[in-house]
């Protein structure tokens, strides 16, 4: 792990490991931020984000075993304005669905509806009705944020109070993690805070705002240490108990780490880990095999941090890690590490792919560079004047988006999203290429005008390739 910190260029690397009940190693390795002087520990706070979603599982297990709910009560009857795709599914659609990704939403559809919006958590519920399926419901495995604050609102209108006080009173309190917070909003005041960062195309690191995610906080708000996580991994794997309470029960340990929506093992996994027979999701959990045992586990995404959770069920075995930079060191050190612990084979494979696949980057970056430039019609200009382009666009889903001409150079705003901001430069034609103003994890993309038979501009396109956020959902109409 210290080579992977130096190798890989991260800010640090933090990682703990429980076993039979008791934390038994933690350590870090490099700075809370790249260009400080405080080192991190263990108990250094980081996003781990999706790591969040067992939480509102477990908070929901809760009010299950106290006779409050059912896994299968029909979301409508705790949320009867939350609408999908379909009269059949909204009326179908279960609790249990909330937590299992087989809405049939596509991996990550309608996050630009609350990824740095103003949009609040029941605005974005709200808007969620207009997310178009990539297949038939309870068919196929597409990971689901929104689905998830659907999840916290259902805790919300059971409890009568909000999903993070909840979570709060009912887990982090009695499970002893007191420091870990449910908002950046919170971050104000606390001492030992890893940074995000980014990687830019010199090496550097560069440190980048923290990003609020209240609006989905049930699908990925935690901050919080890898000693801390070791406290949940402890009782995940006595099935809820701390000392002698139990948070829940054994059967709710069941139901969550059980396979609910299958997860095809691809041929990148079947290489890479041969010994994972099978994939699937179970109510905030993946799992798998490896080793010849079960796993359950989760990663965490946040802007500027990745983090991996995997826990080994027949040996109380469980291992957590994170980092302060967008790197997939650790979810391949949590397979990896598990190679180590449970077979002895100090191979590493995942992070043996990731290295090549880092020395490879600035040929493929160049490659595509020059891919792109040929792409490009040479000699070509804008169907019309620059001040043509420029208005208020609408997408009935996400909102509005306005283009102004300041000066020579067209200039956006993503109204609902401050964070998106840039400009746009002419490509070929109507095509301009779109720039970022912000410094964050997005790269620039293209936007596209379309024009009506008249010749004047009639909407807006745009593709940011990555593999978070999917701007194609969007299609910005000029309304004036």
């Amino acid at each position: 792990m210290q080579e992977a910190q130096v190798t890989f260029n991260l800010p640090s690397l933090s990682v703990s490991v429980v076993h039979n009940g008791k934390l038994v190693w933690s350590q870090s390795h490099g700075k809370t931020d790249a260009n400080g002087t405080q080192n991190a520990n263990p108990e250094t706070l980081y996003a781990v984000a999706s790591n969040t979603k067992a939480f509102t599982s477990a908070a929901l297990a809760q009010l299950v075993d106290a006779g409050k709910l059912d896994w299968n009560d029909r979301v409508q009857d705790y949320l009867p304005d939350f609408e999908l795709y379909d009269p059949y599914v909204t009326s179908e659609l279960r609790v249990a669905d909330l937590l299992c990704h087989r809405s049939g939403l596509e991996t990550f559809s309608g996050d630009l509806l609350w990824y740095g919006s103003n949009w609040s958590a029941d605005e974005v519920l709200r808007r969620a009705r207009h997310l178009k399926p990539t297949s038939p419901f309870r068919t196929r495995f597409g990971y689901q944020n929104i689905l998830f604050i659907a999840a916290g609102k259902v805790i919300e209108q059971v409890t009568g109070e909000p999903w993070a006080e909840t979570v709060r009173d009912s887990l982090l309190i009695p499970l002893g993690m007191e420091r870990a917070l449910l908002s950046t909003a919170d971050l104000e005041g606390m001492d030992n805070v890893s940074l995000p960062h980014n990687e830019l195309d010199d090496g550097k690191l560069t440190t980048i705002d923290w990003v609020n995610w209240d609006n989905m906080a049930p699908a990925g708000a935690l901050i919080t240490s890898v000693n801390g996580m070791a406290k949940w991994m402890i009782a995940q794997l006595d099935s809820g108990r701390v000392t002698d309470e139990r948070l829940w029960s054994k059967a709710q340990t069941n139901t969550m780490w059980t396979m609910h929506t299958p997860i095809p093992v691809s041929s990148f996994y079947a290489n890479q880990l041969p010994s994972m027979h099978y994939r699937g999701y179970g109510l905030g959990w993946e799992l798998g095999t490896l080793h010849g045992h079960k796993t359950v586990g989760h990663s965490g995404g946040y802007d500027g941090m990745i983090s991996r959770q995997m826990l080994v069920p027949e040996e109380k075995l469980g291992i957590f890690i994170a980092t302060n930079t967008n790197s997939s060191v650790p979810w391949a050190l949590g397979f990896d590490a598990l190679g180590v612990l449970l077979n002895n084979d100090k191979r590493t494979p995942l992070i043996d792919y990731l290295q090549e696949r880092r020395a490879a980057e600035p040929e493929e970056q160049a490659a595509a560079q020059e891919e792109l430039l040929a792409s490009r019609v040479p000699n070509s200009t804008p169907s019309l004047p620059l001040e043509s382009y420029a208005g208020s666009y609408t997408d009935k889903m996400y909102g509005n988006l306005s283009v102004r001409l300041d000066g020579e150079q067209l200039h956006f705003d993503f109204i609902p999203t401050p964070l998106f901001k840039g400009h746009f430069e002419p490509w070929h034609f109507d095509t301009f290429r779109l720039l970022w103003d912000t410094q964050m994890m997005l790269p620039s993309g293209t936007a596209h005008f379309r024009l009506n038979p008249s010749g004047k501009v009639e909407s807006l396109d745009i593709d940011v390739p990555n593999p978070d956020f999917d701007f194609t959902e969007l299609h910005f109409v000029k309304s004036e």
